[in-house]
């Protein structure tokens, strides 16, 4: 029987989605920008990388013929590959929002055609209403940032502060999301945990998407950084997913790195967490031998979003994609006869664009495996497409959404 392979590269775009003006977005192409600059030298940086973006192996699956499908032209400076042996396409999101949890969630077959809860852009994002429940519900002196902040930022610029007053930092994004971020050792990780888990059922009468925990170490503004103990506290999908289903037909499906947190652990057999890129591609080859006939393998791969994409690193961003890519052999190495790896992502994060927020953009759809037959498979209308292949390939009833491009 055969297995599958899911993997998300958080917030790799490849430009011009359909509906990208609605959003602000009209313009942005995260790989296409990353190869421009890479191509003019402002993609090096010294001791990490320099020259042209080199994917060969993203490239021979078909991530260039994708990124031209989806934007009409082929990156700046990469080489077109001898030959494709991937099947390959681009993919349109139809959710209605640009965030993780939307597009994690049709990529596994359920679209988002609800309206998300958001906070305001100006003056204080949580009304005096919602500060005065949390600090109460929680036992909090009052918190600190209120406001749409970058993690990094705003750790920064309060995280001393919050130290000497024991208030939690509370901000937003352009997403619907509160993100709460605080020290582990003066604030307590535990009790990190515990305040998201509670102001999470606070806010689900607002239809907001997610808490998340944003744990930091440090002792100044100049040595706070955040942890790996991240946590999610997502709303659970509006209905049965691709992994809801497998698991109620009997089949396992292993969750590595944050998938467990997006998908409110619904349809979630293992659990693997792992902090960076290298650590979740090591706990990917692990679960890749573990995985029996008929399972799912689902990692997200969150450091092209989270420490380049939002940081507006294109250098960082660009080494990332290589470090990637050179890890590519280890996986078909551990590949069995009628086995899919699926390579996709579940929004854009330009590097270069304008403010810190997602951007509506394409995904790269990359399919290979021993018996996938190689070629375009066009532009696929929903990322729903995505988690119908993996249906039909292992085996199990077609959902109602989407169709198989395989």
């Amino acid at each position: 029987m055969a297995r599958a392979f899911l993997f998300v590269l958080d917030s790799f775009g490849i430009g011009n989605a359909p509906d990208a003006e609605a959003y602000g977005d009209l313009g942005a192409n995260t790989l296409g920008h990353i190869a421009e600059f890479c191509a003019a030298g402002a993609g090096d940086r010294a001791g990490l990388r320099e020259g042209a973006l080199q994917l060969p192996n993203m490239s021979a699956i078909g991530l260039l013929h994708a990124h031209e499908a989806a934007s009409r032209f082929w990156p700046a400076g990469m080489e077109r590959p001898d030959k494709v042996i991937g099947a390959y396409a681009a993919a349109s999101e139809t959710s209605r929002g640009k965030d993780t949890p939307s597009g994690h969630w049709e990529i596994a077959g359920t679209p988002v055609m609800f309206e998300w809860g958001y906070f305001p852009d100006e003056g204080d994002a949580f009304s005096p209403e919602l500060v005065e429940q949390i600090c109460s519900a929680c036992d909090l002196p009052g918190i600190l940032g209120n406001k749409h902040a970058s993690g990094t930022t705003v750790i920064a610029e309060l995280g001393q502060e919050h130290m000497r007053t024991g208030k939690p930092i509370c901000y937003t994004s352009s997403d619907s999301v509160f993100q709460i971020a605080a020290h582990e050792r003066t604030f307590g990780l535990d009790r990190l945990i515990a305040m998201c888990e509670t102001v999470r059922g606070i806010l689900d009468p607002l239809n907001i998407g997610r808490v998340i925990a944003r744990p930091f170490i440090g002792e100044s503004r100049e040595t706070f950084v955040r942890s790996g103990n991240r946590r999610d506290f997502s709303v659970p999908p509006p209905e049965p997913t691709l992994l809801d289903r497998l698991v109620e037909a009997g089949r396992q499906v292993h969750a590595v790195g944050k998938i467990g947190d997006i998908f409110a652990h619904k349809g979630i057999s293992t659990l693997t967490k792992a902090n960076g890129n290298d650590a979740l591609f090591d706990a990917t080859l692990v679960a890749m031998d573990e995985a029996g006939d008929g399972d799912l393998v689902f990692t997200n791969f969150v450091d092209f979003d989270q420490l380049f994409g939002h940081r507006r690193d294109v250098p960082g961003y660009a080494a990332a994609l290589e470090a990637f890519d050179r890890r590519l052999p280890e996986v078909a190495r551990k590949m069995r006869p009628h086995d899919l790896v699926i390579l996709t992502a579940d929004h854009g994060c330009d590097p270069t664009w304008r403010g810190t927020d997602h951007t509506r953009e394409k995904v790269p759809v990359l399919a290979f495996g021993p018996t996938i037959r190689p070629g375009a498979q066009g532009v696929l209308k929903s990322f729903a497409d995505i988690g119908e292949t993996v249906a039909r390939h292992l085996g199990i009833a077609a959902g109602q959404h989407g169709r198989s491009f395989l």
